[in-house]
């Protein structure tokens, strides 16, 4: 609805076989793939290597943080933030002996690094993809 409310086209995903929850798509023909992730205050999630190409500079993440009391923090961010991994931006490929789960792209929550993501609030993100500053 966020989107829908900045005059964007929202298309849901029939199958969520790629990994896309849905798309979006402005006046001028230019489009979104969006994945959706959510966490309660702080911790750890993650998209499969397989369902996140982070070549893709059409895909982005939209993170919604729910705190208690509180109306959902929403933030949009480009596939391409994880081409450089740093404590908050983490590339896992559990390729050692034992480990058994897929590769995945992930993003650390805490309090210490809450304000990097600040850069990728939903209302400026929005803003400068109408202005044609993404994509």
């Amino acid at each position: 609805m966020e989107f829908a409310s900045y005059g964007l086209e929202v298309y849901t995903a029939e199958v969520d076989d790629r990994g896309i929850d849905f798309i979006i798509k402005d006046k001028n023909g230019r489009f979104c793939e969006i994945q959706v992730k959510s966490l309660r205050s702080t911790g750890y999630v993650f998209m499969q290597k397989s369902k996140f190409d982070i070549t893709n500079k059409n895909l982005y993440l939209a993170l919604l943080i729910f705190n208690v009391g509180e109306m959902p923090d929403v933030f949009i961010i480009p596939a391409q933030a994880w081409e450089f991994p740093n404590e908050v931006f983490v590339d896992r490929n559990y390729d050692k002996p034992g480990q058994t789960s897929k590769p995945e792209w992930g993003i650390n929550i805490s309090k210490k690094n809450y304000s990097i993501l600040e850069i990728f609030k939903f209302e400026k993100t929005i803003k400068d993809f109408l202005k044609e500053k993404y994509i």
